[in-house]
């Protein structure tokens, strides 16, 4: 009786509980890398593990092909290919779901929506993929489209250095690694790689142009940099602890959710705005706080000043630091925390309010 309720193979295994498995392993892989794994860009502990993904990817692409060439003769080894995809599938979605973690920890979406609704969207497809894990072009495309999302910021973590070179360099490695990949495909199923080689350098082509319209319109988020801390304030200071005291006005948690936080300004005060971002260790970058005001007349936004400052990485709540603006007049502000190549790191918009009465603060350390 008990035997009825065994699968007889590993193929009906697979087809027994791939509904439930994939489900629950999303759900728990994303909990998983957002909260516990992928806590920090620059850990040896999350590289490590977004490593063996890719491995593990590798491996599954390899050892498919060997399987449908007929390169691979044993039976007990044929008898567990089902589970090949399964597991290739499996790994896919560990570092979309990574990926989609770190990139929408970095940056506010108000440009790179784009990309990081991109991945969301490969992560949740992901699930439905397991029959395309089978075909040449599908796996070297969806290869080389990880292969450059993890160069992208892992590239500057080794090297201390960010900017439109290095994202350059990231993509001329992750083509090499994809041609190596090929390379070694060529031996193992000839027939197979030359009969898809047009449409795989079709593919890989324009997923590489995809990725550099999207760095180059500033869609991509700017990893390894994340804004940990942002806000609009009445004072900042910083005491001889290194200690940052932040005094600003009592307001709803879900506020700034919702709309720009409401600055009551008094005569002759001034508007600090105070960011904490985080910057692998090694890495030494200027930021820049660029204000600008709305102009209602033209409906268009005014940049009013620049202020830049170095950051230093390794602290793990982020590089503190502030702005200041003198003469600030009533309407809608937004300061944008910028790197020195332009890309929008984050954004504090706040809507200014002239008032003579008194006003509730509450004073924070950061």
């Amino acid at each position: 009786m008990i035997r009825n309720y065994l699968p007889k193979d590993v193929q009906q295994l697979v087809h027994w509980y791939e509904r439930y498995i994939s489900p629950i392993s999303l759900v728990a892989g994303f909990l998983a890398d957002n909260y516990i794994l992928l806590r920090r860009v620059d850990l040896w502990r999350s590289n490590a593990l977004l490593f063996f993904y890719l491995a593990v990817c590798a491996c599954g692409i390899l050892l498919l092909n060997a399987l449908e060439s007929g390169k691979i003769k044993s039976e007990r080894v044929r008898s567990w290919a089902p589970l090949i995809p399964v597991v290739v599938q499996f790994s896919f979605g560990g570092l979309f779901s990574g990926y989609l973690s770190l990139y929408s920890r970095s940056a506010g979406l108000f440009r790179s929506w784009v990309f990081v609704v991109a991945l969301a969207l490969l992560l949740l497809g992901n699930e439905r993929f397991t029959r395309l894990y089978t075909r040449f072009s599908f796996q070297i495309s969806l290869y080389f489209t990880v292969l450059f999302s993890f160069f992208i910021f892992f590239l500057p973590v080794i090297v201390h250095q960010i900017g439109p070179v290095i994202f350059l360099v990231s993509g001329c490695f992750s083509l090499a690694v994809i041609a190596f990949l090929l390379w070694l495909l060529s031996l193992i199923s000839p027939q197979i790689e030359e009969a898809e080689r047009a449409k795989v350098a079709k593919s890989v082509g324009a997923i590489f142009i995809i990725f550099n319209a999207l760095y180059f319109l500033n869609l991509i988020p700017p990893l390894p940099l994340s804004i940990k801390e942002a806000g609009v304030y009445h004072a900042v200071s910083r005491t001889p602890d290194g200690t940052y005291k932040l005094t600003g006005e009592a307001a709803p948690w879900y506020e700034s959710l919702i709309y720009d936080e409401i600055f009551h300004k008094q005569a002759g005060e001034n508007v600090f705005v105070f960011t904490a971002i985080f910057a692998p260790s090694g890495l030494t970058t200027p930021i820049i706080h660029e204000w600008q005001h709305y102009d209602v007349a033209s409906k268009s936004w005014t940049t009013e000043a620049k202020v830049t400052f170095s950051i230093v990485g390794g602290r793990d709540g982020g590089y503190r630091g502030y702005s200041q603006k003198y003469n600030v007049t009533e309407g809608r502000w937004r300061v944008n925390v910028l790197t020195q190549y332009g890309t929008l790191i984050g954004r504090v918009g706040f809507n200014v309010t002239n008032t003579s009465s008194t006003q509730t603060y509450i004073t924070t350390e950061e």
